[in-house]
């Protein structure tokens, strides 16, 4: 009876992270394409709207205006060091921004999204880094930490493969020549309380969002991120590929404030509890390749 409890109570354990992400990516998905959602500026139209309850949310500082730094601009994280807290998909892990058909794509790229949504042989499900959109489309969230020192901005993911991005804000340009990565070569710049990212040198081997969108190495986006009050970041996207796209593709959603996470261990593979996203919907997949498309 007591080694019952034992493998009852050791279960419980191995599934909580699954029944989390379950939790979050079965929320409903945004519709529509562009910009999903309109959330308004607190620095806007005088004083600051009134601190409220947030529905949903658990415990952590009340709605209200921004944390802000000794010279006045918006802070990506805490509002002190000592402040926890990552930043999740608003949708809870929402498999795109926007609807499939908003997406302008050659007519290559359609077929190979096509062929994904059914087969989903995802890279990040095998621990590997995910650039663009798909960065923050991770239930576990990601955190922002700032270094006005060396003038950079790091931004670390939690699940997955446990690495981070490295956005660079002393004004230099990208290199002439670079390798291709998985999450590019970034420089940035602010425009008030706006961080803004261009990043290029892509490679082509994750998936843009969790739907599969394809894309190539001639791939460059440009990223906007506004904090609008103490748990919203307003995400905005312009994805320039003339490789897979037949014209700039503009999209985003926003992200919510996770007050009082921290960064834990999350061990990629034992921890995966995603096996339709590892072998896909079908019952016939094509296995000719050792590498995932």
């Amino acid at each position: 009876m007591r080694s019952g409890v034992v493998l009852l109570a050791a279960a419980a354990l191995l599934l909580a992270p699954a029944l989390r992400e379950s939790a979050l990516a079965g929320q409903q998905p945004a519709q529509g394409g562009g910009v999903q959602v309109s959330v308004p500026d607190g620095r806007a139209g005088g004083a600051a709207p009134a601190p409220q309850a947030v529905p949903g949310r658990r415990g952590g500082p009340p709605l209200g205006p921004p944390p802000r730094s000794a010279d006045g601009r918006a802070l990506l994280g805490g509002a002190t060091p000592a402040i926890k807290g990552v930043w999740l998909p608003g949708e809870g892990g929402a498999q795109a921004a926007g609807d499939v058909a908003s997406v302008p794509l050659q007519p290559w790229a359609r077929a190979v999204l096509d062929h994904r949504r059914v087969n989903q042989l995802e890279p990040h499900t095998r621990c590997k880094p995910s650039g663009g959109i798909r960065q923050f489309l991770t239930p576990y969230g990601v955190e922002f930490v700032e270094f006005p020192e060396t003038q950079r901005v790091y931004i670390f993911d939690i699940g997955g493969p446990h690495t981070y991005r490295t956005i660079y804000l002393d004004g230099r340009t990208h290199p002439t020549s670079l390798e291709p990565s998985y999450y590019g070569h970034s420089i940035g710049w602010w425009e008030g309380d706006t961080l803004v990212v261009d990043t290029t040198g892509f490679n082509e081997s994750f998936w843009i969002d969790r739907r599969g969108t394809p894309h190539t190495e001639q791939l460059r986006i440009l990223e906007r991120f506004t904090r609008v009050d103490t748990v919203t970041m307003k995400y905005e996207v312009t994805l320039d590929d003339p490789g897979a796209l037949t014209a700039p593709w503009k999209t985003g959603f926003n992200l919510r404030w996770e007050d009082g996470t921290e960064l834990f261990e999350y061990v990629c593979q034992q921890s995966n509890y995603a096996p339709t996203l590892m072998v896909g919907g079908d019952t016939s997949i094509d296995r000719s390749s050792a590498i995932v498309p």
